[in-house]
Order: structure tokens, then C-alpha cells, then sequence
């Protein structure tokens, strides 16, 4: 039995040590994909910001030079055909040079755009903060710790009728807890789910079916704190007690779906209930509640 203790407490210790790197590993590639992918994002954005003002800046400039080339094409068209015009002579039969006149005397070669100073025109640069890289090594250097034992553990496990009641304390003295948060599952299952989360250091779970083994599981946040501590050693229980079910057919009660519910109905006659089988026995607690339901009936 010593030799069998030993091999337990080494094989928690190896197992955890074994789910701690996995849980260490994905997460902090979970960490380095996501902080990839905002650090992508946040480039395409600056790249976009990049070419949305080179854009609605250089198109002034374009314009400009396709104005001004518009011009000088246009002077070398009319130099041209200003000196085919002088081949033909001054006569006032020469139509060409008479044309040539009308035109050069409509076009504004003088005209042209002001070319703005280097000073006036865009100078595109990036301003990067290489602070950032202090403070996000700051951050990740304090990201993270390994804990060797959880600051609650599950004290005691008390089988009641169709539920068990899971008792909790604080192993750590220094750590100031401000909610706890129980889960169970039965112990054929793979997936744990929350049963409790609240300040209480007790819960009776409910509607456990007799002889079946359920693991139960809590962990706690610290005092001003978001994240939730490490889970304590999971515990194994069961209850051997059926849950309390009253006996149908008796005038004068509705049962609920799981028989463990009783309601006074309309029906005049008023006898006694009884319960389906010896459930509680002596050194048990028995909690009974009368709830009034009121009734409105509409006149016509």
C-alpha cells in the first residue's frame, strides 16, 4: 500500500508537470499566431494610409504636367503650322496664314501652371516608437506563472439523496479569493462544466444519479484580479442515496417532471403524501419549504 501511495503522488506529479508544458506550449503559440496576425493588420493599415496620400497628393502634380505638356505640344503644333503658313506667302490669299493668325491669337501659350516649392508638396515618412519594444518585453518577460499547487482545495465530500455536497477552503494563506468556481462531470466523461461561481465555500450539487462516480473540481479569483487560478487536484465521489421522490396518484398534488416537487392542487380532497421509498434516515437533515402560489380567477 506505501509503494502504491508513492507511485500515485509521482505519477500527479509527473501527469500535471506533462499537462502544464502542453497547456504552456499552445498557448503561447496561440499568442505568437495572434500577435502575427495584429501585427499584419496594423501594417496593411499604415501601407493603406501610405498610398491613399500619395495618391490624392501626386494627382495635382500629374495634372499639372499633363497640362503643361498639353501646352508645349500644342505650341510645337502651332510653330509648325505657322511656318508651312509662311511658305505659302502674305498675300490675302494665303487662307493658311490667315488661319494660323486667328489661331495663335486664341491659344495662351503664357499660361501655364505655378510648380509648387519641394516644401509645399508631400515628404512621406514613418514614425515608429521603438518604446513599444520595452514595453511589450516587459509584458511578455511577466506573462505567465507555474504555480506548484492550487490556492483552494476541496475539503469534503458529503453524499446526500440524488446530490452530493462539495466543501472547499483556501490552502494559501496570502491569497485573497473573491469568487470560486466549482465544476464536475461524471468520470466518463471528458468535459467539465460549471456547476457554482459565487462566494460560498459550499454547494450541494444536484440530480447526481446514485452509484456513479463524479469528479469535482474548483478554483478561485484572486481579489481584484480577471483571471481565474489554477484548478485544484481533481476529487472523486458518489452518493449511494436514491433521490427523494414522492409517491403519484394522490388526490389533491401535482408532481413535477422528477417526482421531487409537490404542489397543492384545486381538487377538494386534501390527503396525506407519502414518499416512494425510506430516503432519509436518522443523523440526515431534512429541509422541507411551502411555497403560496396565488391564484387569480377572471369574471367574466
Amino acid at each position: 500500500i506505501l509503494i502504491l501511495s508513492f507511485y500515485v503522488l509521482s505519477f500527479q506529479i509527473r501527469e500535471s508537470a506533462s499537462q502544464t508544458r502542453d497547456v504552456l506550449k499552445q498557448h503561447f503559440n496561440d499568442l505568437k499566431g495572434t500577435l502575427g496576425k495584429l501585427l499584419d493588420e496594423r501594417l496593411v493599415t499604415l501601407l493603406q494610409e501610405v498610398d491613399t496620400i500619395e495618391q490624392e497628393t501626386i494627382k495635382p502634380l500629374d495634372d499639372c504636367q499633363k497640362l503643361i505638356e498639353h501646352g508645349v505640344n500644342t505650341a510645337e503644333d502651332l510653330v509648325q503650322e505657322g511656318e508651312i503658313a509662311i511658305l505659302g506667302g502674305v498675300g490675302k490669299e494665303n487662307e493658311k496664314l490667315w488661319s494660323f493668325a486667328k489661331k495663335a491669337s486664341h491659344i495662351q501659350l503664357d499660361s501655364l501652371p505655378e510648380v509648387p516649392l519641394l516644401v509645399d508638396v508631400p515628404c512621406l515618412s514613418a514614425q515608429l516608437d521603438d518604446s513599444i519594444l520595452n514595453i511589450v518585453k516587459d509584458h511578455i518577460f511577466k506573462h505567465g506563472t507555474v504555480a506548484s499547487r492550487p490556492p483552494v482545495q476541496i475539503e469534503e465530500l458529503i453524499e446526500k439523496p440524488g446530490g452530493i455536497i462539495v466543501r472547499w477552503c483556501k490552502v494559501d494563506d496570502d491569497f485573497t479569493a473573491q469568487d470560486y468556481r466549482l465544476q464536475f462531470r461524471k468520470c466518463t466523461s471528458n468535459h467539465f462544466e460549471d456547476v457554482y461561481v459565487g462566494s460560498e465555500t459550499e454547494f450541494i450539487v444536484l440530480h447526481i444519479d446514485p452509484n456513479v462516480d463524479y469528479q469535482f473540481r474548483v478554483c478561485a479569483r484572486g481579489d481584484g484580479r480577471q483571471e481565474w487560478s489554477p484548478w485544484s487536484v481533481p476529487q472523486t465521489g458518489h452518493s449511494t442515496l436514491v433521490p427523494h421522490e414522492w409517491t403519484a396518484g394522490f388526490e389533491g398534488y401535482s408532481l413535477s417532471s422528477r417526482r421531487n416537487i409537490a404542489l397543492r392542487n384545486d381538487s377538494e380532497s386534501s390527503g396525506v403524501l407519502y414518499s416512494s421509498a425510506p430516503t432519509y434516515f436518522c443523523g440526515q437533515t431534512l429541509t422541507f419549504r411551502q411555497v403560496h402560489i396565488n391564484r387569480s380567477v377572471c369574471h367574466a
